[in-house]
């Protein structure tokens, strides 16, 4: 067992402060590597206050995780030391159920995918996640990171940029399709990097029109302020794909007018409350509400290439541990553009 340092949440209310975790012993398949960014998730926030259920506390969170192999099991084919890698969602899975066999473990339907942080690992100990000094990983859940893509900027890929692309390669977004993306946070600038690379139209939907610069910087051909009731009536049935990035209950009677026959709404945030859906303007043109989370680690995979060949890469400020608190108290205000990732460095030592 290894011991390194990591900030952990201890309660609900409390602050998340410094501390120290073990890590296991490098097994047979397993991969060990020095964290050397973790992003902040909104989903590290829902968790550490308890509002996705209660935790196992400590709880040490992040997973988006992007460091430098310092070790490999004797089995492990697939990395070597000083590879650059990274961790997303989950470390594990049944890895026999038809999801899984599919390269689809984050729908693994014996165990449920294993998550990095707040879950149990097959040792039955507790996992912990990235904002730490280390980690240790089977082989068969570690992503490679590609050369041309800095560790900072690779974490929030992990799963912002995961969880964009999957929808978006699932409904065939790309060259004569019309995307349409609700929120521009640090999952919906993804989702315009993303689908604007795929070669898709793209449309941002936002409450205002204060981040319209930076929307149509970041690539979005068009930018509508959805308080503006007009908005509805100049968009109605123009879209292939709608992607709901926001966490509130949108009407989404008048989202799912924007689609054309046929087309779909991913719901990629998670609500408060259940979701009303309208009978008529669902039925009327056949269209459909689905839902969407992260992805596989094959495509998980996908996707890092993809972005390393087209030089797509998330909008980051870098922090020190010391500031993961007020981070969150940022993130919760919408005060960042568009994702803290966490310089781990003070956690190595």
């Amino acid at each position: 067992m290894t011991t390194v340092s990591a900030y952990a949440a201890t309660s609900a209310t409390e602050p998340l402060t410094k501390t120290t975790i073990t890590r296991r012993d490098v097994g047979p398949h397993d991969v060990a590597f020095d964290i050397h960014f973790a992003g902040i998730c909104h989903s590290d926030i829902h968790t550490v206050k308890a509002e996705w259920g209660q935790p196992n506390y400590p709880v040490v969170p992040g997973h988006e995780i992007a460091g430098i192999v310092t070790e490999v099991g004797s089995e492990v084919t697939k990395y070597q030391v000083g590879d650059h890698v990274g961790v997303g969602c989950f470390v594990d899975s049944c890895r026999d159920c038809d999801s899984c066999r599919a390269g689809l473990e984050q729908y693994c339907t014996n165990t449920g995918m294993v998550g990095t942080y707040n879950a149990v690992g097959r040792d039955g100990e507790p996992t912990q996640g990235g904002y730490s000094g280390a980690i240790v990983v089977d082989e068969n859940y570690v992503l490679r990171i590609p050369d041309s893509i800095p560790l900072d900027a690779a974490a929030p890929l992990l799963c912002a940029g995961i969880t964009l692309f999957s929808p978006l390669r699932n409904w065939d977004a790309g060259p004569g399709k019309k995307v349409a993306v609700i929120g521009l946070g640090g999952l919906g600038h993804m989702g315009v990097k993303l689908a604007k690379a795929m070669g898709a139209e793209v449309t941002v939907l936002s409450q205002s029109l204060k981040k319209m610069e930076d929307g149509l910087r970041l690539g979005a051909d068009e930018y509508y302020a959805t308080s503006d009731p007009d908005t509805f009536a100049k968009l109605a049935g123009q879209f292939d794909l709608i992607l709901n990035t926001v966490s509130a209950n949108l009407e989404l009677g008048a989202y799912l007018g924007l689609l054309k026959r046929d087309g779909t709404l991913v719901e990629l945030g998670a609500p408060e409350h259940p979701l009303e859906v309208p009978f008529f303007p669902l039925a009327a043109m056949r269209r459909s509400v689905a839902g969407s989370m992260i992805g596989g680690i094959a495509e998980t995979q996908e996707m890092l290439d993809f972005c390393a060949e087209h030089d797509v890469r998330p909008e980051i400020e870098v922090i020190e541990p010391d500031y993961i608190n007020e981070a969150y108290e940022r993130v919760l205000a919408s005060d960042v553009r568009y994702r803290f990732v966490i310089d781990t460095a003070s956690l190595r030592s």
